[in-house]
């Protein structure tokens, strides 16, 4: 399965909606997505995890990426992911509590 990433800005955050799989062939493509936005200038990026259907170490390596990238500039990354097998892979990780992480977009967006 391919890896779909769409962008959009709201309330001064740029939005990423993931599709798909993160896994070690797809991650790069969301890491390079990152890498661009942060190249850009944009540092406060919640991840909409909502069209994930699997993620794997690497995809959590890439995320976790992104958050030192970001963090460099003083920015955030939030995650947003209701999935109960997701947020298993987040709290056997330890991740869970390094990421914040909400139920909507809407919520991270009012989360500021």
């Amino acid at each position: 399965m391919d890896l779909t990433l769409a962008t959009r800005d709201a309330d001064g955050k740029t939005i990423v909606a993931v599709g798909g799989e993160i896994d070690v062939y797809t991650a790069p493509k969301l890491r390079d997505k990152i890498t661009e936005l942060v190249a850009a200038g944009v540092y406060d990026i919640v991840v909409d995890m909502e069209a994930v259907e699997f993620l794997d170490s690497t995809g959590l390596g890439v995320l976790v990426g992104g958050l030192k990238k970001v963090r460099a500039h003083d920015g955030s990354l939030q995650l947003v992911c209701t999935q109960d097998r997701l947020l298993k892979i987040f709290r056997i990780t330890g991740l869970a509590k390094v990421f914040v992480i909400h139920d909507s977009a809407d919520a991270a967006l009012a989360a500021g």
